[in-house]
């Protein structure tokens, strides 16, 4: 079983996403995610999330929510949890990405994109803004076959 990390960064209505691209035997090749990676020995969520952000986009985070665990089973794959996150602040200026082509992307078209079907079930979360929540997502090929969730309490927005 693994650990992994994911954070969709916010900014002015836009997610940053990363087209999986440039790296060779790539589970994710071809499709658009959020910026993240594996856990190394001892990182709690919260580490590796920054780490791998940073490593991937030259950006540190100023500003972001733990919002989800989503527990990917395959027939192809190992076992992963991962543990979702989003940010709205940050600072740095976005550098290369080894793993793909980064671009900032409209919220309204994200579900446009070349999307795994259960990202588009978490993301519909994230966008709505549901209380923490743990999603598992079964796969058969590349098939989302099932998914189960529950969301443990609304989130309720501060005014700006």
């Amino acid at each position: 079983m693994k650990n992994t990390t994911l954070v969709y960064v916010e900014h002015e209505d836009r997610y940053l996403m990363l087209l999986r691209n440039k790296k060779k035997n790539d589970e994710n090749e071809g499709k658009w995610i959020g910026v993240g990676g594996h856990f190394e020995e001892g990182e709690s969520p919260e580490e590796c999330m920054l780490r791998e952000v940073y490593e991937e986009t030259n950006l540190t985070l100023t500003d972001y929510r733990y919002r989800g665990i989503v527990t990917f089973v395959s027939d192809r794959y190992e076992t992963e949890y991962m543990h979702l996150f989003t940010a709205t602040g940050f600072r740095g200026t976005l550098k290369e990405c080894r793993e793909g082509e980064l671009r900032w992307i409209e919220k309204d078209r994200i579900f446009s994109l070349n999307l795994w079907e259960g990202d588009k079930a978490f993301l519909k979360y994230l966008m709505e803004d549901k209380g923490f929540f743990s999603m598992k997502l079964v796969y058969r090929g590349d098939s989302l076959v099932d998914i189960h969730s529950r969301i443990y309490g609304e989130s309720k927005r501060d005014n700006d």
